[in-house]
């Protein structure tokens, strides 16, 4: 039996459905709506994009007020550190301009002095060495790693020693074959600075060679009774702090830093520790004592 009210209630909600469609095609044909509702999304961006702008402006004079305070402060808590103490960088595998200006930066502030530079010349050039060494024991070197530690041990001792030494023409002798690089004078060191890349594109003996002259150079300097602190900047990859740990080094790996500075008069004051900003540093900067203060 063919049901009236059944056939209303559809007819009803074809006709609601029809009615729904025409208002929902007039709100979006409505150009002042769809005006009005993109005028108020680009009102709040323009809001937030200013309210980060004032935030960011007000942090950057900020950082710049801290940056001014710790400039002004640096020069006190690094003065005389190092009063008239003479100090020497070693580069092994590689020299950089901005490591020699920045170390010099750092010792200077501290009143010491930047006495020398040098360069290990690596991969070693073993045969030069030796012609170098003839009439010594060190003539043999090739194809002997303990030799070679002994050499570099030698070598170390020399070099912070100011060639107060037994036998102490020899690392004269061999400079041009041992250094790539050389500035200032061989003279007595309070302090050196040890800065040394990954060695690459080396044979395997050859790596090993450069590994017992690295060895042995730092249990010379270590022997004297010099302190050494490895260094590197912050972006530098293949980090070497693990392998100043290794060599019982103190160590900054942010010499870009003006904190980096002040750790390094710190650290070649006679503070010990892993400092920096990487994952691999105990503290930012040394704990500031009264004994660091004494030369």
């Amino acid at each position: 039996m063919f049901d009236y009210r059944y056939h209303a209630l559809s007819l009803a909600a074809v006709l609601f459905a029809l009615a729904l469609g025409v208002l929902i095609g007039v709100a979006i044909g409505d150009s002042n709506l769809v005006s009005s509702a993109k005028n108020g999304i680009v009102h709040n961006l323009n809001s937030e994009v200013s309210e980060a702008r004032s935030k960011a402006s007000q942090l950057q004079e900020r950082l710049g007020d801290e940056e001014q305070f710790a400039n002004g402060l640096y020069p006190l808590a690094v003065h005389e550190l190092l009063a008239g103490r003479g100090v020497g960088l070693v580069f092994l595998g590689g020299s950089s301009d901005q490591v020699n200006s920045l170390v010099s930066a750092a010792v200077t502030q501290a009143g010491g002095d930047l006495a020398t530079v040098v360069a290990v010349r690596e991969p070693l050039d073993l045969a030069g060495l030796a012609h170098d060494a003839a009439g010594t024991h060190y003539s043999a070197l090739a194809g002997s790693p303990a030799l070679i530690e002994r050499f570099g041990e030698l070598a170390g001792r020399q070099l912070v020693s100011g060639g107060q030494l037994v036998a102490k023409e020899l690392l004269s002798r061999v400079r041009g074959s041992l250094f790539s690089a050389f500035d200032g004078q061989l003279t007595r060191l309070e302090g050196l600075v040890v800065m040394r890349a990954e060695p690459s594109g080396m044979s395997a003996e050859a790596s090993e060679d450069t590994a017992a002259f690295e060895s042995g150079l730092l249990a010379g300097v270590a022997a004297v009774g010099v302190q050494a602190v490895g260094v590197e900047l912050s972006g530098q990859e293949d980090s070497q702090v693990p392998w100043y740990k290794e060599k019982k080094l103190s160590s900054v790996d942010d010499l870009d830093a003006l904190a980096g500075q002040a750790a390094l008069a710190y650290a070649l004051a006679g503070e010990h520790g892993t400092f920096g900003m990487k994952s691999t540093a105990d503290s930012l900067l040394p704990s500031v004592t009264a004994t660091s203060a004494q030369p």
